[in-house]
């Protein structure tokens, strides 16, 4: 059985000479997110996101803070990056029981990322 392949969709429109962009969302329903242009995009699809999409997809970190030590970086700023990729669905965060605590684990939501610009 193959399995299916989860996408998201980022198109950038140019408009009066400026780029704009909308972030489709394939969770439930579709959600569209409005970037203002490529550096808000920039931020999205950054080499340290990349670093942390890679590290979710090779390594299959138990938490965040696992997480963080593979990459050598900062607990704070990988949850900073960890909650943004999740608010646009890169990822999904779930939650685990462990003894009296709870942790919640990093897993890919897509396999896939499409960029199209209009002009």
């Amino acid at each position: 059985m193959a399995q299916k392949t989860k996408t998201r969709t980022i198109t950038i429109t140019e408009e009066s000479g400026t780029f704009y962009s909308l972030f489709k969302r394939f969770r439930g329903e579709k959600e569209e997110f409005d970037f203002q242009g490529i550096a808000s995009l920039r931020t999205i699809i950054s080499n340290e996101k990349a670093r942390i999409l890679h590290t979710i997809k090779s390594k299959n970190p138990q938490s965040i803070y696992s997480l963080a030590k593979i990459l050598g970086r900062d607990f704070k700023s990988v949850n900073q990056d960890i909650k943004l990729l999740e608010k646009f669905g890169f990822i999904d965060l779930v939650a685990e029981k462990t003894g009296n605590r709870e942790r919640l684990k990093p897993k890919l939501a897509v396999d896939s990322i499409n960029i199209i610009i209009n002009l």
